[in-house]
């Protein structure tokens, strides 16, 4: 089983290339701290290498940024190719089957699902892309039923617990 998770926050803003058949592919670098501190009590972190492929690679590049906090999960891929001195070089990389975007640079690890405001215009929720056709999620402190009338009655017998 190769299965990789990992927590951390870009080291650099994404880079987005296309393939020759138009495919996306974004690139990065996440900082992951490990468990333990070193014999100075300071905690190191690993810089692992991230790439992504298609809508996901886009969204990375469109809304994260050096800094941002994300979840990663994929799988380790290991490649070789040939520098331009004839060396063979060997590539250690995780590609993401998913991206989970966790904060910003600016947030706490309290506050996990707020994005940096790039520009005056109000910020996009993490799972907001753009996309203003789809329905937008109900605010906890909404009544989501408000548009049922002024009350619902169900019975215990209804209820599945």
């Amino acid at each position: 089983m190769n299965k990789v998770f990992l927590i951390g926050r870009l080291t650099r803003d994404p880079e987005l290339r296309y393939t020759g058949s138009n495919t996306a592919v974004a690139s990065f670098s996440l900082a992951v701290n490990r468990n333990f501190t070193n014999a100075n009590g300071e905690r190191e972190a690993d810089f692992i290498n991230i790439v992504v492929w298609r809508k996901q690679a886009e969204n990375v590049k469109n809304y994260l940024s050096q800094g941002s906090q994300v979840a990663i999960d994929g799988r380790i891929q290991t490649r070789t190719y040939d520098d331009q001195n004839g060396q063979r070089r060997y590539v250690t990389e995780v590609v993401a089957d998913n991206v989970e975007f966790l904060g910003s640079k600016g947030s706490s690890n309290n506050n996990n699902a707020s994005m940096s405001q790039k520009s005056s215009e109000a910020s996009p929720t993490p799972y907001d892309f753009g996309t203003n056709n789809e329905p937008k999620g109900t605010d906890v402190d909404s009544n989501p039923f408000a548009d049922f009338g002024s009350s619902i009655e169900i019975s215990d017998d209804e209820l599945p617990f």
